[in-house]
Order: structure tokens, then sequence, then C-alpha cells
């Protein structure tokens, strides 16, 4: 599944790179496209992004207890959702910005699998039982970027930076949850690369990023079968992003 993934993303930012890569380089007649923009103070974009999420487990020893007969495994499903923000940039020098996305709203939908050896028909239990997550995350990210010189219409950069999420439905206040509580709150880091492509009027700029959380987001119940063999429940996104300036 990552690998196709992977192989999904390098055609798509082939595709959307190459031939203004090949366009940039070309000689003869060729004209700067908005010269001044990179000299502003700030500047401001809308982003919309494409992301896959999971989670990473560390489990509790009780797990792989020979006193554990009932969940054989649990798996974290990769999910697909969709990322919508706001972007405020503020250049800092001739190859560094900082840049934060006051409003960047992330809808997410995780699962998780769980293999029951011995499911108990009275709680009407299958072998196989997945628990989907809705989410809705307004994320508040603060990241540093270096950029490359400007080559004619075309340049590169990585960012790195943090961030702290808020997840409307998280479900750790749920008294009657029977699988898993996660945390509203969430916080981590992200690092990635992007490449700015100055048209007449606007600015495109492709991203690819990783991030990764650093907060456990799991609410321990002893009481609850599947909550008890895990102890730490971190996120890990890949997201896929086109921004306009």
């Amino acid at each position: 599944m990552h690998n196709l993934l992977r192989s999904k993303i390098i055609y798509l930012l082939a595709v959307i790179l190459l031939p203004s890569v090949a366009f940039s380089q070309m000689g003869g007649d060729f004209e700067l496209n908005l010269p001044d923009h990179d000299e502003k103070k700030f500047h401001f974009g809308i982003n919309v992004g494409i992301n896959r999420s999971h989670y990473h487990f560390s489990f509790n020893p009780r797990y792989i207890s020979p006193l554990n007969d009932s969940i054989s495994r649990v798996e974290s499903i990769n999910s697909t959702g969709i990322n919508l923000a706001w972007l405020v940039n503020m250049r800092l020098g001739e190859h560094f910005d900082l840049r934060t996305f006051p409003l960047d709203l992330v809808f997410t939908e995780k699962a998780f699998e769980y293999r029951l050896a011995k499911p108990d028909p009275f709680q009407d239990e299958d072998s196989s039982t997945i628990k989907k997550i809705q989410g809705i995350t307004l994320a508040l990210p603060v990241q540093i970027k270096f950029s490359s010189d400007r080559i004619k219409n075309f340049k590169v950069y990585m960012m790195a930076g943090g961030k702290v999420e808020y997840d409307f439905a998280a479900n750790a206040g749920k008294k009657n949850e029977k699988l898993i509580k996660l945390s509203k709150i969430d916080y981590g880091i992200e690092a990635g690369i992007g490449f700015h492509f100055y048209f007449d009027v606007f600015v495109l700029t492709p991203e690819l990023k990783l991030g990764w959380g650093l907060k456990n987001v799991h609410v321990k119940d002893e009481a609850i079968k599947y909550s008890n063999i895990i102890d730490q429940v971190n996120s890990r996104t890949l997201t896929l992003s086109l921004t306009v300036e």
C-alpha cells in the first residue's frame, strides 16, 4: 500500500513539475513573471491538499502475554482526507521565510482493525472488528522555509516546523465508547519540500510534507479490552498540496 501511494505521488509530481521545469530552462525570449513577488514582506495564499494518515502503536506487554487470548492483532488502516488552509508568509531574508496557516482545516477518517481470536457472540463480536473515527481538525502550524535562488520562473524550497491540532470529533469524552478513545489535542513536527512556479498573476506551489505526531493521543481505559493492550498512539501523515499565492 505504501509503495503504491509513493508511486502515485511521484507520478503526480512529475506530471505537474516536469513541463514547468522544462519551460523555465528554455532559452530565447524570456519574460520574468512577478519579479517583485519575493521582495514583499508579507504574502498570502489559498492551500488545498489531500492526505494519507494512520496511527503508530506502542503496545502494552499484556498484548503479547499468554494471558491475552482474545485480541490477536491490531492495525491502523491508512485513510485519505483533505486539507483546506489559508497561508500567511513573512519574509525574513533572501532565503528564509516564516509561515503559518492560521485557518487550517483537516478532514480525515482514521480506522483501527482488531482481529479477535475468540469473539464473544453474546457481545455481537466478529473475528474482525473495524473502528472508524471521523476527524475534523483545526491545526496551527508554524514553519521555517529555506528557499533556493530563483531560476527564471522556478524555485525550490524545504520547510520544517511544528504544529498544534485540535480535533473537534475526537471521542475522549464519550462514556459509551467500547473500542478506543483518542484525545482532542495533538502536537508534532513536520518537514517537506515544495516548488514555486511563477505565472503572470499568481504563484503555484505544489508541496509534499510528512507529519509526525509527538503526543500520545490514546486515552487509556483499563476496562476496555481494546484499549488496555495499547500504551501509546501517535499520528503519522503524508500530505500533497497545492497553494495559489
